[in-house]
């Protein structure tokens, strides 16, 4: 895959991305396909995977941070 493919899923909300790798998923399981269309299925599945990591990342940090936040009010009541 190349960066034009990349760039795309960089641009997916997690839904979208989670729905697709879904939907990747799906297709690799029902099997009649080539083995190049399978490759290509397979890494289009990774690069939707690495971006609904990105978006669990950023989530994890905005909470930890609100926490952080949060912490010094509760501590100072």
């Amino acid at each position: 895959m190349g960066s034009a493919a990349v760039s795309e899923t960089s641009t997916l909300s997690y839904e979208q991305a989670r729905d697709e790798l879904i939907q990747v998923v799906s297709r690799l399981e029902q099997g009649g396909i080539t083995l190049e269309e399978s490759l290509q299925l397979w890494e289009r599945g990774e690069l939707l995977a690495q971006r609904c990591e990105e978006w669990l990342l950023g989530a994890r940090q905005r909470l930890e941070a609100a926490r952080n936040s949060a912490a010094p009010m509760e501590a100072g009541n």
